[in-house]
């Protein structure tokens, strides 16, 4: 195995292993059901953002020009990074975690490429469209078994259920656009020459940063009881910063639309912790979403096999034209 695909190997066991742990926040947060929606996203990922800035502080203060140089991509980053939380956990709450999550984390591969396609030209392979819509068909199974399984229990206040459905799923969308967005900023600041840890590390501090007024204003239950308070610990330290510090890793060896599609394992993580966890059931449907989305990986991650290489013809020894 060459130096290359190590690399790619490494990181691709990174952002999975980052998946796996994102996987848990959608059960951790049921822990906390009092506490809201923002207070839990601007804990998670702005404690989370902060303690990566305080991280790689030596290296982001010797890469300050460059990061200056790069001050759009920074920005824009850190902008993407405080928005995704908020609406990402707010779509959990009012569409479901299995709902939530599987629509932020499913639309942001084609998002991922789509930004990916306009700015940086690059073109899709055969392989990553077949693996993504293999992922994007279990996320659908997913989403609708969940969907049809709360349709069946709830028959009062259905159309109160199902507007509070439709909200969770465009704020789901808004946060798969955001996690593609700075995905693909981050792994720019690496393709630019900045460390991984550097880039991550900026881009999330100016998230978190902008994420403590939101802290201030709706953090108050966290104080109310231990349990409040080990949920957003847990949040801040486990899934936001030792989970986003893997997945910076394996975005400096891996393309940003590859780490997002790698990333739907997260739903099917999620949907096994509400069944084992919360309680919830997944009907047979769901589970054939679970099968599709581990497809979609092995599609999208296991090498290719290379066809043989012949070898070049003898060059000519004659003075004469070469045929063609």
């Amino acid at each position: 195995m060459n130096n290359t695909s190590r690399d790619q190997g490494l990181g691709v066991l990174a952002v999975l292993f980052a998946a796996l742990v994102w996987g848990t926040t959608g059960t951790a947060a049921t822990f906390a059901p009092e506490v809201g929606a923002a207070a839990i996203g601007a804990a998670a990922m702005g404690l989370g953002g902060l303690l990566q800035a305080l991280r790689a502080g030596r290296g982001i203060l010797r890469a300050r020009h460059d990061l200056a140089r790069n001050r759009v991509l920074l920005i824009l980053g850190g902008v993407a990074v405080a928005v995704y939380p908020l609406a990402f956990y707010a779509s959990m709450r009012l569409a479901g975690v299995t709902i939530g999550t599987v629509v932020t984390i499913g639309s942001a591969p084609l998002l991922s490429a789509l930004i990916e396609r306009i700015f940086d030209r690059t073109r899709l392979s055969p392989r990553w469209l077949a693996g993504a819509l293999t992922g994007v068909a279990g996320i659908l199974l997913l989403c609708l078994a969940e969907g049809g399984a709360e349709v069946g229990v709830t028959e009062v206040g259905a159309s109160d259920t199902g507007d509070a459905v439709i909200a969770g799923i465009g704020l789901g969308l808004i946060g798969g656009f955001t996690y593609a967005l700075y995905s693909w900023t981050a792994r720019g600041l690496m393709l630019r020459g900045l460390r991984s840890s550097v880039a991550m590390g900026a881009t999330f501090g100016i998230g978190g940063l902008l994420l403590m007024p939101v802290l201030a204003m709706t953090g108050a239950p966290f104080l109310t009881s231990w349990g409040n308070a080990t949920v957003g610990i847990y949040m801040a330290l486990v899934p936001m910063f030792l989970g986003y510090v893997c997945f910076g890793l394996g975005l400096a060896r891996i393309p940003a639309s590859l780490a997002t599609t790698i990333s739907l394992i997260e739903p099917v993580v999620a949907a096994i912790l509400a069944i084992l966890v919360v309680g919830e059931r997944l009907p047979p449907a769901g589970w054939a979403g679970v099968g599709l989305v581990i497809a979609c990986l092995a599609i999208v991650t296991l090498p290719a096999r290379r066809r043989p290489v012949r070898p070049a013809a003898p060059a000519a020894t004659s003075s004469g034209p070469e045929l063609r």
